[in-house]
């Protein structure tokens, strides 16, 4: 398909006069392709399969083939019910894209009127080629890219330039696919189909947007420092059981073991727990995630891009000023606007009139003739009504210019229309006398007025970090006073292609821009390492709702902004973004102690295994034994997505690098800590090999579980109180671990003296590595 359309321009239109032929559109259709975007729907195999292709799943693959190799049935099974939840949650959080596609394609014509071998025909959309000539009707969705040639129609442009009010299109004006017919009717020259047009473009903007999550890469980052550091332990591991002539029966358990003390297991599932738990608080304010990684990213945000129609306004045209001439009040201007505005149209400027004249009381208002609707030829209505006495009277509304030019002039209303209009108004005149000698009767500006809590919202964003900039398509002027009459004071964007470089605080407002302007605004704005968030309300915001980390669709928003957004409001007003701003916060915190505490188990057991093998010239734990562990430690821990933490003041970011850093120092404690317990155990009681591994695992399940209490608060533990669950997983981990080691289930039996003695020792470790946790924080900067 060639990459740019032919020519379309009037005198295309003079030349074939009759259309397109059969045959001519035919070759064109060969050469340019269907009036559609194409279907790139991946099947539902190929995305299951995707699922196992990760290091998480990857490393769980391997272990339970080494365990099905061992006959470890039970074992390989549990990891493999684990291996099937994870990838059962990824398929249930994706298709947001197609689904934004499918929403985009439903509100594109199925058919469209075409002048083909000089007759005019109903054809299928998807038919039409460059250069054909179609007709555009009352109610009509516009099916290409297309210039007037002939008549005049009034066009809603909103899916795509998010502009409140439709335009007045004449013979020369190109509209573009999707805008709908609101009145008139009119002849175009198609100039652009399928995937060329402005439309295509969205389309194909929002299948290509894609951005990695914050907590995709904490997960991997996480996974790729524990595989990394755990891989060479692992090796030594292999290594010095070579070296000390141990057999081949004995090192793949050794090596089985290693692998799941290395795995972090649970991590995804927790994640998505996590955030699960937090969609769950929003939707009771209000607030409902469709993709869940949003939740996350919320507390990571540093920068709202919010549309101004429909978000920052209310998306309706209401009637702002009235400037009544002398001898007239504001009562008698929209009485009489009101007669010359049609009634149960689709015109919004009609219907704001006749809205705000409800309030109007006129006792000698005039009666309605007859009703002259709308010409863009002479941009004005009008209206033959009678006096009391039943003298006839003409009425004559709309633009200031052609309205004044039938008036005697008026400086001060000239003057007053200029400020009006420099306001970013939309002004209209109203006249009213004898058909020959009109007497202009005011002046009525409309606006579409900001939601009443658009300026308290951009308040409270800014109070917890987040800078606010707005994003629209309107015009600079219009835009500009929005923003100031919401708190955005900063300046303005110049007109023309927004700078590659362009940084969030260099401007306040970026008007005038195209729906793949927004979206390039947001990428420029990530790639300056921004968290970015995207507010909008129009299928024109879709593709830069798909790429930011956290699409936000307000909730009078078009089915397809719904689906590109990670979160919709469900109410009106947008103080569910403050409400999602907190709670992902409260989500991160939550994420972040299970993270910290991942690393620290799994650092110190790997490490554990390794010392125990020096010690005891064998594997310090069994495989079956290191599954328990998971099940005590990454599971039951995950109580913690249900943990109470306070929430950052500011915008939160994952330092996985620190983590690991403070994992590490922590994971040394609880390394020293179990290789002393054993140690005791070896040299101290002079325990044997089967008591030695029951007392290792105490060790591990003990200090894991209250060591839990020491990283969860970034101050002092007796600062906060723990959640209930988190409180009854630990019991239930420590009692578990206690019965099973005192009855001998699955290992070897020790006394329960020595179960109490290892316990009320690892609470002692606990207020230890309390003390020490501090100064690491503060010195990280884990808050």
């Amino acid at each position: 398909m060639n990459d740019a359309s032919p020519p379309a321009t009037a005198a295309d239109h003079a030349r074939h006069t009759n259309g397109l032929s059969s045959a001519q559109a035919a070759a064109r259709f060969a050469q340019y392709g269907p009036n559609a975007t194409p279907d790139t729907t991946v099947g539902f195999l190929p995305r299951l399969l995707g699922k196992f292709w990760a290091p998480v799943p990857v490393m769980l693959e391997a272990a339970i083939v080494l365990q099905i190799v061992l006959g470890d049935d039970i074992e390989a099974a549990v990891v493999a019910a684990l291996l099937l939840f994870n990838a059962t949650l990824g398929l249930l959080q994706e298709g947001r894209a197609q689904a934004t596609l499918d929403a985009l394609k439903s509100r594109l014509a199925l058919s469209a009127s075409v002048k083909r071998d000089g007759a005019w025909v109903i054809r299928p959309a998807r038919e039409l080629v460059p250069g054909d000539v179609v007709k555009l009707s009352l109610g009509s969705v516009v099916a290409a890219d297309v210039t007037l040639i002939d008549g005049e129609v009034l066009l809603d442009q909103s899916m795509l330039t998010g502009e409140s009010v439709p335009i007045e299109a004449v013979p020369g004006l190109q509209t573009y696919a999707g805008a709908l017919v609101r009145r008139g009717e009119a002849v175009a020259l198609v100039t652009a189909t399928g995937v060329k047009t402005k439309f295509g473009r969205t389309a194909e903007l929002v299948r290509i947007a894609h951005v990695v999550s914050a907590q995709q890469k904490a997960v991997l980052r996480v996974v790729r420092n524990l595989a990394g550091f755990n891989g060479l332990v692992t090796l030594f591991l292999v290594a010095y059981a070579i070296r000390i002539g141990m057999g081949g029966r004995e090192i793949t358990p050794l090596v089985l073991t290693a692998i799941l003390a290395s795995v972090p297991v649970a991590l995804p599932a927790t994640f998505t727990l996590a955030a699960a738990i937090g969609a769950r608080a929003l939707g009771r304010q209000n607030v409902l995630p469709t993709r869940l990684s949003a939740v996350d990213e919320a507390a990571t945000m540093t920068v709202l891009c919010a549309d101004k129609t429909g978000t920052l306004t209310r998306n309706e045209l209401k009637v702002t000023t009235i400037a009544p001439m002398p001898d007239f009040d504001e009562a008698h201007v929209m009485t009489l606007a009101a007669l010359a505005s049609s009634e149960g149209g689709q015109d919004p400027v009609d219907g704001a009139i006749r809205d705000a004249a409800q309030h109007a009381s006129v006792p000698d208002a005039p009666a309605l003739v007859k009703f002259i609707p709308f010409d863009p030829a002479n941009k004005m209505s009008a209206a033959d009504v009678t006096g009391s006495d039943n003298t006839p009277w003409r009425i004559v509304k709309g633009a200031f210019a052609a309205v004044s030019a039938l008036t005697l002039p008026m400086p001060e209303a000239a003057a007053t229309a200029e400020a009006l209009q420099a306001k970013g108004f939309r002004v209209l005149a109203v006249a009213f006398g004898p058909a020959q000698a009109l007497r202009l009767v005011g002046l009525i500006a409309l606006s579409d007025p900001p939601r009443d809590d658009s300026a308290a919202l951009i308040a409270q964003l800014k109070t917890l970090g987040v800078r606010t900039v707005m994003v629209t398509g309107d015009s600079p002027t219009t835009a500009a006073i929005v923003a100031r009459a919401v708190g955005l004071d900063g300046p303005v964007c110049p007109a023309g292609a927004i700078p590659a470089d362009v940084r969030p605080e260099s401007f306040s407002v970026f008007a005038g821009v195209l729906p793949e302007d927004k979206y390039k605004l947001v990428k420029a704005f990530q790639q300056a390492h921004h968290t970015v968030g995207m507010c909008g309300d129009g299928a024109n915001d879709a593709p830069a709702l798909r790429q930011a980390q956290m699409g936000i669709a307000v909730s009078t928003a078009t089915d397809v902004a719904k689906s590109a957004a990670g979160m919709v409001l469900t109410a009106p007003g947008l103080a569910g973004i403050v409400a999602a701003v907190k709670e992902g916060r409260v989500t991160f915190q939550r994420i972040q102690t299970y993270t910290l505490n991942t690393i620290i188990r799994k650092l110190a057991t790997v490490l554990f295994l390794a010392l125990g093998l020096l010690m005891t010239g064998h594997a310090i734990l069994t495989p079956l034994l290191i599954v328990i562990y998971l099940i005590t430690g990454d599971f039951l821990s995950m109580s913690l997505t249900t943990d109470n933490v306070y929430t950052s003041p500011i915008p939160n970011v994952w330092r996985i690098g620190n983590l690991t850093i403070a994992g590490i120092l922590m994971g040394l404690g609880l390394l020293g800590f179990c290789t002393g317990v054993v140690a005791v155990g070896i040299f101290g009681l002079g325990l044997r090999l089967g008591a030695i591994r029951t007392l290792a695992f105490l060790a591990l399940v003990f200090a894991s579980q209250t060591s839990i209490y020491a990283i969860r608060e970034r101050r002092h533990f007796w600062q906060s109180r723990p959640s209930l669950w988190v409180a009854a997983s630990s019991v239930a981990a420590i009692a578990i671990a206690a019965i099973m080691a005192i009855t001998g289930f699955a290992m070897i039996a020790i006394s329960p003296l020595l179960v109490l003695a290892t316990l009320l020792t690892a609470t002692l470790f606990t207020l230890l590595l309390d003390t020490i946790k501090i100064p690491i924080f503060t010195w990280l900067g884990i808050v």
